[in-house]
């Protein structure tokens, strides 16, 4: 399966997420050819939901928050989150295994 909405790039992996605020709780939702959804718990005021979607990719991925930003679309519900010092491979394989478990 291509993963069109994950690149490698020199800093690290960008995975492009449409963001649903506002959910009973955090999870993956699904995915289509430009991004992956994932709902999120947390409101869509105060930065409260971008906050939540990077300790949710920091739970999920097994990554240090600090090495997690959001790198355009902060106020949007489509983002593009970035990853740094991690591999395509390792995030690949975590959303492959969320997704089949569905």
């Amino acid at each position: 399966m291509n993963i069109s909405f994950l690149n490698e790039t020199t800093d690290g992996v960008i995975l492009t997420v449409k963001l649903v605020p506002n959910s009973s709780f955090s999870k993956i939702v699904d995915f289509t050819d430009e991004y992956l959804r994932i709902k999120i718990s947390a409101p869509a005021i105060e930065n409260k939901a971008n906050k939540e979607l990077i300790n949710f990719c920091s739970d999920l991925f097994n990554i240090n928050k600090s090495k997690i930003s959001i790198i355009s679309g902060e106020k949007s519900k489509l983002k593009k989150i970035l990853f740094k010092d991690t591999d395509i491979k390792s995030v690949s394989q975590k959303i492959m295994f969320v997704l089949d478990s569905m």
